[in-house]
């Protein structure tokens, strides 16, 4: 056997390989997802034409903001305090599509997804510390999308949570079988289960009825979010659940999919329009949590039922309250989104693992080791406290997601701001100034909230 630790892996001779710009250690780095570089063509005349070409990344990050853990949050901040939290969601949303944008810029101008530009500019320390803190939190974010088709499972069939947690591990099929086929195609399911989801809940809000006037002064910050320490733990899990560090590593490496030219001119097309994508697709998260947590408040804070912070409980609630037909559509749109999350977790866990570490597993080697970290403590809290306490580890990981922010965010303004990586692509003054004031309001809510939960005020 011809293999030694020390030798460079092998590579297919048609593997791409992409330039560095100045200001980084390596001369050359191999791309992340490499059996989908550059695939997808963005040839053609016409703004309509160019929309289309690059519409997609943009809808798998999208995926990351409406996943089960989002939920958990927006049920538990809209039954217990109205719709006080919808600024929390639309602040959190323009955080997002700025964020987002910064990652996309990041992957086109340098050829570097964020977790290839740590590994490159950080030390070797350094760059293991920020894997595992990414780890950790892609690892939450799976557990939460192994618990919220487990409940999906169990309310639309019947099937106990805890063998619909073991279920959900078989969805690796499906992720290689569409890996398989195409990039295009997957975008494609992706964007079907983002439409049924938001079906579902146009449904759920027509039937809800809310008023139209207390829906907008929720969308009015409150001081109270900030003093009420209880109100603050679900408004920092909605952030956590709404600005994921993960989709900003798995956005600067998909927004590679597309065959743009190699050029100044080419790249600052792609950023343009990958920024279009991005920002239209996040407006459909930005409707999709904001109906969640409208349809809270207008269904359980109004009618007494503040307590609701369970998926199972808001699905026996809404048949009384709204109807049979509001809790199938409920369920089936929990059932979408957790699908749909998991498409894009399987990828963000292969860039990072590729992208600090240098090195490649294969798509369902790598998928059932992320499974496999989300399902046991999944299937122990489903067997030993049942559905209350898979509730609560919901709202958890959502908390543990938040916690790792900082650690994704900061390096992405920080490289996107350096003008010997980014050259005349850099974040002008005013960007820069916007980008790193939004990392420091992310670090301040999370350090505000350890020393409440320290202090005992939130448990």
């Amino acid at each position: 056997m011809a293999t030694q630790l020390d030798q460079t892996p092998r590579r297919p001779k048609s593997t791409p390989t992409v330039p560095a710009p100045a200001g980084w250690r390596k001369a050359r780095t191999t791309p992340s997802l490499v059996e989908v570089y550059r695939t997808v063509p963005v040839a053609g005349k016409g703004w309509w034409r160019k929309i289309l070409a690059f519409a997609g990344p943009g809808y798998l990050v999208a995926v990351g903001y409406m996943d089960p853990g989002n939920w958990a949050t927006d049920l538990a901040g809209g039954a217990q305090f109205g719709y006080t939290l919808l600024s929390v969601i639309l602040a959190s949303n323009l955080m997002a599509i700025l964020l987002q944008g910064l990652a996309s810029k990041l992957g086109i101008v340098t050829g570097r997804d964020l977790a290839q530009a740590c590994r490159d500019h950080y030390s070797r320390p350094v760059g293991w510390f920020l894997w595992i803190g990414c780890e950790i939190a892609i690892s939450a974010c799976d557990l939460a999308e192994v618990i919220g088709t487990a409940i999906a499972l169990n309310l639309l069939f019947g099937i106990p949570i805890a063998y619909g947690v073991v279920i959900t591990s078989l969805d690796v099929l499906l992720v290689l079988y569409l890996q398989n086929k195409g990039f295009r195609l997957l975008e494609a399911l992706v964007i079907a289960l983002i439409a049924t989801i938001g079906a579902c809940f146009l449904f759920e809000i027509i039937l809800s009825q809310p008023p139209f006037g207390e829906v907008m002064r929720g969308f009015i910050p409150q001081a109270e979010v900030f003093s009420n320490p209880s109100m603050l733990y679900i408004a920092v899990g909605i952030l956590g659940a709404t600005v994921m560090p993960h989709n900003l590593y798995l956005h600067s490496s998909i927004v590679q999919t597309r065959q743009y030219e190699e050029t100044p001119v080419g790249k600052r097309e792609a950023v343009r329009f990958a920024f279009i994508d991005s920002t239209i697709a996040l407006s459909f998260a930005l409707f999709i949590n904001a109906a969640i947590l409208i349809i809270a408040a207008a269904t359980f804070h109004t009618s007494g039922h503040t307590g609701v912070g369970e998926i199972q409980d808001a699905f026996k609630l809404l048949t009384p309250l709204l109807g049979a037909g509001a809790s199938t559509a409920f369920a089936l749109a929990l059932l979408a989104s957790g699908q749909n999350s998991t498409l894009t977790g399987t990828l963000a866990g292969q860039i990072v693992m590729e992208g600090f570490l240098n090195i490649r597993l294969r798509p369902w080697l790598r998928r059932l080791i992320t499974r496999a970290i989300a399902i046991v403590p999944a299937a122990i809290v489903a067997i030993a406290y049942g559905e209350s306490g898979t509730a609560k580890l919901l709202v958890f990981s959502q908390v543990i997601l938040s916690m790792q922010l900082s650690f994704a965010v900061f390096p992405l303004v920080k490289f996107t701001s350096d003008k010997v990586k980014m050259g005349e692509f850099v974040n002008p003054v005013w960007l820069k100034g916007l980008a790193y004031f939004v990392a420091l309001i992310i670090a301040g809510l999370n350090i505000w909230l350890l020393l409440q939960f320290f202090r005992g005020s939130v448990s």
